[in-house]
């Protein structure tokens, strides 16, 4: 299953600058996903990291990691993300950076759903460019209910 842009603006609750995932190449709902993000010399964050020599932060390829395992949740809940609800961080783990991600990379996320407890849900991560291994780790997430 591939999504565009419009489809994953309704299966994530993030917009600009924040959104960090361009297109869905390949899914299989409960299992996995295969999306990309174009890196581009004109996102904000290169203005400061670094000026000489632009590098994606790698909290922001863990983002995109992250957000890809969004987009594979809310479909296999068969959701859309609301005001009622959102998805944090609880941990990751073996997180391991090997290569530098600069503008002009495709960024592939491939995220596989390991394990799943009500609403904590386990992910192994690898970022790749260009068929080569930028990131890897293992992610977890919880759904929280917001207070009304």
């Amino acid at each position: 299953m591939e999504m565009d842009i419009h489809q994953i603006l309704e299966h994530l609750p993030h917009r600009y600058p924040f959104l960090l995932v361009d297109r869905v190449v390949e899914m299989e709902v409960g299992k996995s996903i295969h999306a990309y993000k174009n890196v581009t010399i004109n996102e904000p964050f290169f203005q400061g990291h670094f000026p000489h020599h632009p590098v994606l932060p790698g909290v922001l390829i863990m983002e995109a990691l992250a957000q890809a395992a969004g987009i594979l949740s809310f479909k296999t809940m068969e959701a859309r993300p609301t005001e009622d609800s959102v998805f944090y961080f609880v941990s990751i783990d073996k997180c391991r950076f090997r290569r530098p991600v600069m503008p002009g990379d495709q960024l592939h996320l491939h995220v596989e759903i390991s394990r799943r407890m009500k609403n904590i849900w386990k992910y192994q991560a690898v970022a790749r460019v260009e068929g080569e291994v930028a990131a890897e780790a293992e992610l977890m997430c919880a759904r929280q209910e917001l207070a009304a």
